[in-house]
């Protein structure tokens, strides 16, 4: 199978748990982008669910495959988001934002009871850190920002690039809340818990890519088939409320 029969195959089975009536939040990247497909052909043979989207390019999205949509003033409860991930250990915690859309995805998240995340097999790995971490940050002070960033990875013992996300034509990639990405490529991360909470205290950083204790389920589509994956186990504190 093809990465992207995979990523359809993980897509399909994530329908299985949106139940008639619900509100939901719509991941942005190529994933989540075949569920929401497959979720408006389930709409036009008649389900009734409303989404909140987590990025401009998912609002488009779901308007052209007929999803009817809400917003978080609207809604501000939702009873599950289904988003992809750009890598999964067996804890459920994540690295996103390959897409560019991490804030808004994690506000959205934050806003379910449940947040599902489907994967092909290829972004599941053991300890976070091969995907470089991206870091959002205001435009203002950004050099600023990359040097602080990088003077708690080293306090963190973590070494690497924090290099700043450019598109093809070389500008510096803007988010849909007009903030820029810095990608940090720092390998191995070993404790995310500590790297998210020394990133939150820099004053330039909006928000980055560690999930931690978001993802209550995850459906991973591989060679042998498709396999859902719960957390072995999880704090208790982590279990009652969402973590950095």
């Amino acid at each position: 199978m093809s990465t992207d029969d995979l990523k359809r195959a993980a897509a399909k089975a994530a329908l299985a748990h949106v139940e008639p009536g619900m509100k939901l939040g719509l991941g942005t990247g190529s994933t989540a982008a075949i569920f929401i497909e497959l979720l408006g052909e389930k709409v036009a043979e008649g389900l009734n669910v409303k989404g909140v989207p987590t990025s401009e390019s998912t609002r488009e999205l779901a308007e052209r495959h007929g999803v009817p949509l809400t917003t978080l003033k609207e809604t501000p409860e939702l009873d599950l988001t289904i988003d992809g991930a750009d890598e999964v250990d067996a804890e459920l915690n994540l690295i996103k934002g390959g897409g560019a859309a991490l804030l808004r995805e994690k506000i959205v998240a934050y806003a379910s009871s449940r947040m599902l995340v489907i994967v092909d097999s290829s972004k599941r790995v053991e300890t976070l850190g091969a995907f470089p971490l991206p870091v959002e940050v205001v435009p203002f002070g950004k050099e600023a920002t990359v040097r602080a960033i990088a003077a708690l990875a080293a306090r963190l013992g973590l070494k690497g690039q924090v290099t700043l996300r450019r598109s093809e034509d070389e500008c510096p990639v803007v988010t849909d809340s007009g903030h820029n990405i810095l990608d940090a490529h720092f390998g191995r991360i070993d404790d995310p818990k500590a790297l998210a909470a020394a990133l939150c205290e820099i004053p330039g950083v909006v928000e980055h890519g560690l999930f931690l204790g978001y993802a209550d389920i995850a459906i991973v589509a591989g060679p042998n088939g498709v396999e859902t994956i719960e957390p072995a186990s999880r704090p208790a504190e982590e279990a009652s409320r969402r973590i950095a």
